[in-house]
């Protein structure tokens, strides 16, 4: 990470997601500034309605989500800071939209490794397993390669689900493929971008089938 962002402005949820921007989640970067709210009890709310209702049909998620930590809230904001790393090919004005599911997953795989323990990892890992499963049938019909061309009409749920699987894609490849080399991963990625992105990046891992 070469070049970091100028800053942090920590505001709130309704600022975040209503003036800095409309997506509805209060954690977002851009090319010079993470904005996030680091109010907790506010993200324990909005995460447990990632359930949609379903509360009472998953209380283990439930539970979970409502004890969100501050570790955890802190990984949200390592994504962020992640996304500012030049090991990504992609620049944040670039209108290139065919490996975003690569560069979300390894945020978030990057700021959970390095920030919870293997507990925390592990359960995280769990839980996000669970969702994709309880929601698959409703938001999974489109490729990973195709990650927020239709979610981003629908709700916190359709959006959450890519991330979902980007984090499952990006373990899978670090942690199965790579031998746990993170660094194998990235000159994959960077292969596949100087032969043209000729195929896919899930075609290209051949993990297109990964979600079937």
């Amino acid at each position: 990470m070469r070049d970091l962002p100028k800053g942090i402005v920590w505001t709130s949820e309704e600022l975040a997601t209503t003036i800095f921007s409309q997506i509805p989640i209060p954690a977002f970067t851009n090319k010079d500034t993470i904005y996030i709210s680091p109010d907790l009890s506010g993200w324990r709310k909005l995460l447990v309605s990632q359930l949609e209702g379903h509360e009472n049909d998953h209380p283990s998620i439930k539970e979970f989500y409502e004890n969100m930590s501050e570790n955890d809230l802190l990984t949200i904001l390592g994504h962020e800071l992640a996304h500012h790393s030049n090991l990504f090919i992609d620049e944040f004005d670039d209108e290139r939209e065919d490996s975003i599911w690569f560069e979300e997953g390894m945020c978030d795989y990057l700021a959970r490794k390095y920030l919870l323990n293997s507990v925390e990892f592990n359960k995280i890992t769990e839980i996000e397993s669970k969702m994709i499963e309880i929601f698959k049938t409703k938001y999974g019909n489109h490729s990973l390669d195709e990650f927020g061309k239709f979610s981003y009409q629908g709700g916190l749920t359709s959006i959450m689900f890519d991330y979902w699987r980007s984090f499952i894609a990006v373990k899978y490849l670090v942690e199965v493929r790579a031998n746990n080399d993170v660094m194998v991963v990235f000159d994959e990625y960077h292969k596949w971008d100087k032969e043209g992105r000729k195929l896919p990046l899930t075609q290209y891992f051949n993990i297109d089938s990964l979600f079937d």
